[in-house]
C-alpha cells in the first residue's frame, strides 16, 4: 500500500524502501503537465483545420474544394492538400531535430532545463502562431512548437521515472499520457467555443492558448527539484543522496543510492552514449526505442487526434456536429487512461499492451466494415441517418479507449524505464526521434491515403495493430515491479533476448565480450 515504507522483493532481487509520499506524488504530477503541450497541440491543429475562417485566410483552394462539396459528391478527398498537412506536420520535422540535440543538455545539465528550455520555445511558437498574418508565419511557429515539444517529450518521461519509487513507476509516469490526453480535450473544447465567435477570429485564440502549458512547464521546471540520477550522473552525490532521502521518505537509502553511483560511474565509461547503443548488449533496448514509437503511431491513433474534426466532416457531420464529436473522443481518452494508471502496476504492461491492441483491432475492422458499406469506392454516403452518426462515434470512442489503457501511455512509459543511465538520454531521444518521424510521415500523408485508399485506410492499421501485438507478445519481458536500476535482469531471463546479454555483477555484458 502507498505510503507503508515497506519494500518489496522485486524480480531482479533487489529491496528498495521507499514511499509514495505528497512530495513525490507532486513532483510527478508538476512534472507530468510537460505532456500538455503535446496534447494541446496534437488537439487544437485539426480543430483549426476544420474552422472555415481558418481555411479561408491560409488555404483559400482547400476551402473553396471543402465549401463547393455536395453531399453526393466524393467525401474522401475534400481535404487532400498537401500545403494543409505540412501546416500540421511540420512541427514533428523540428521535434525530431530538437529531441536529438535535447539528449546532451538532458545528461550535461539535468532534466528540469530541457524541460524549461521547451516551454520557452512553445511559448514562442504558440505567441507567433496567435498572431500570423502569412503562411509562412504559422510554420515557423509550429517548427518552434515543435522544438518545444522535442524538449519536453526527451526530458519528462525520464523525469518521472527517475523520481518515482519502482512500485508505483508505472502509475506516476503514466501521469504523462494523462496530462497529453488532458491537453487534447482542452484544445477540442476551446475550438468547439472559439469556433463559434463571430468575426472569424476565433483560430486566433485556439493556437494562442497554447501559451497557457508552455507557462505551466516553465513554472514546474523552476520549482521542481532535480533527479538524484541526473545529480549522481553530474558528481553531485551528497546533494543526490539527500534529495534521495526526501523523495523517499524513509532513513535509509543506501543500497539504492550505491547502486545509482554505481550505474553513474558505469555511465562515465561511456564516451559515447549514441556509438555504445549500438553495441550488441543493448540490442533490446535499441530495438524497443525504435519499435515500440513506430508501432504507436501506426496504430491510427493520431489521425484520429489530428484529424478527428476533418474526419467527422468526411464522415458527413457539419461543422459544429464534427467538433462536438471530437470532444467526446477527447474524453473518452482522458478518462480511459485512468484506468491504465490504476492497472498498470497491478496487472502489468504486457496484459494492457495485447489486451488494447485486441480492442483496437476489432474496432478498425468493424468502423472499415460499416464505412464500406455505406460510403463504397465512390464515397457517396448519401443521408446520414442519426443512428449511424451514433454508432460510428460510438466504435471510434471505444477504439480510442483501447488505445488510450494501452499503447498510448505504455509507449511512453516502457522506453523511459527501460535504458540503462549510461545511454538513457540517446535511447530516450531516438524513441522521441522516432516517434516524431512516424507521426510526421502519417500526418503528411493522411489525407492523401483518405482520398486513395479510401475505408481500407482503417485494414491497413488494422493490419499493424496485429503485427505490434505479435510483438509485443513474443519479445516484451514484464517490466512492472523492477527497479529502474535492476532493468537489465528482465533481458537475462528472457528467452530470446537472453543470448545477448550475460549476468555479471547486475551489469548487462556481450558474450564472449568486454564492458564498454
Amino acid at each position: 500500500m502507498a505510503g507503508d515504507g515497506i519494500a518489496t522483493t522485486t524480480k531482479g532481487g533487489k529491496e528498495y524502501p521507499g514511499k509514495l509520499t505528497g512530495r513525490v506524488l507532486l513532483t510527478c504530477m508538476v512534472a507530468a503537465t510537460g505532456g500538455l503541450i503535446f496534447g494541446y497541440d496534437l488537439g487544437v491543429s485539426g480543430g483549426v483545420t476544420s474552422m472555415d475562417s481558418f481555411l479561408k485566410k491560409f488555404f483559400p483552394a482547400v476551402y473553396s474544394k471543402e465549401s463547393s462539396v455536395k453531399p453526393s459528391d466524393n467525401q474522401y478527398c475534400k481535404f487532400d492538400s498537401q500545403m494543409l498537412t505540412l501546416f500540421t506536420s511540420s512541427l514533428y520535422v523540428a521535434a525530431l531535430v530538437s529531441c536529438v540535440c535535447a539528449s546532451t543538455i538532458t545528461r550535461k545539465f539535468g532534466r528540469r532545463r530541457t524541460m524549461f528550455l521547451g516551454g520557452v520555445l512553445f511559448l514562442i511558437g504558440a505567441l507567433l502562431n496567435a498572431g500570423a498574418q502569412y503562411l509562412w508565419m504559422l510554420v515557423v511557429g509550429r517548427i518552434l512548437l515543435g522544438f518545444g515539444i522535442g524538449c519536453a517529450n526527451q526530458s519528462v518521461p525520464i523525469y518521472v521515472s527517475e523520481v518515482a519509487p519502482y512500485k508505483y513507476r508505472g502509475a506516476l509516469n503514466m501521469m504523462f499520457q494523462l496530462s497529453i490526453t488532458i491537453g487534447i480535450l482542452a484544445a477540442g473544447v476551446i475550438n468547439y467555443f472559439f469556433s463559434e465567435i463571430k468575426g472569424g477570429w476565433g483560430w486566433r485564440l485556439s493556437l494562442g492558448g497554447a501559451a497557457v502549458p508552455a507557462i505551466m512547464i516553465m513554472i514546474g521546471a523552476l520549482v521542481l527539484p532535480e533527479t538524484p540520477n541526473s545529480l549522481v550522473e553530474r558528481g553531485k552525490n551528497e546533494e543526490a543522496k539527500t534529495q534521495l532521502l526526501r523523495i523517499r521518505g524513509v532513513d535509509n537509502v543506501d543500497e539504492e543510492f550505491d547502486d545509482l553511483v554505481a550505474a553513474s560511474g558505469a555511465s562515465k565509461l561511456v564516451k559515447n552514449p549514441w556509438r555504445t547503443l549500438l553495441t550488441k548488449k543493448y540490442r533490446p533496448q535499441l530495438v524497443f526505442a525504435l519499435a515500440i514509437p513506430a508501432f504507436q503511431q501506426l496504430t491510427g491513433m493520431n489521425v484520429i487526434t489530428f484529424y478527428a474534426p476533418v474526419l467527422f466532416k468526411t464522415m458527413g457531420f457539419g461543422g459544429s456536429a464534427s467538433l462536438m464529436s471530437t470532444v467526446i473522443t477527447n474524453a473518452v481518452n482522458a478518462l480511459a487512461t485512468l484506468v491504465s494508471i490504476f492497472t498498470v502496476d497491478k496487472v502489468g504492461r504486457r496484459a494492457l499492451f495485447i489486451e488494447g491492441g485486441a480492442q483496437m483491432f476489432i474496432t478498425q475492422v468493424i468502423i472499415g466494415i460499416v464505412i464500406a458499406l455505406k460510403f463504397g469506392i465512390s464515397g457517396n454516403p448519401g443521408v446520414l441517418s442519426k443512428g449511424f452518426a451514433d454508432g460510428l462515434v460510438a466504435c471510434i470512442c471505444i477504439y480510442v479507449a483501447g488505445f488510450a489503457w494501452s499503447w498510448g501511455p505504455l509507449g511512453w512509459l516502457v522506453p523511459s524505464e527501460i535504458f540503462p543511465l549510461e545511454v538513457r538520454s540517446a535511447a530516450q531521444s531516438i524513441n522521441v526521434a522516432t516517434n516524431m518521424i512516424f507521426t510526421f510521415a502519417i500526418a503528411q500523408v493522411f489525407t492523401t491515403m483518405l482520398c486513395h485508399l479510401k475505408f481500407g485506410l482503417f485494414f491497413f492499421f488494422a493490419f499493424w495493430v496485429v503485427i505490434m501485438n505479435v510483438f509485443i507478445y513474443t519479445l516484451l519481458p514484464e517490466t512492472k515491479g523492477v527497479p529502474i536500476e535492476e532493468m537489465h535482469t528482465i533481458w537475462q531471463k528472457h528467452s530470446f533476448w537472453k543470448k545477448y546479454v550475460i549476468e555479471e555483477e547486475g551489469i548487462a555484458m556481450v558474450k564472449g565480450g568486454h564492458n564498454v
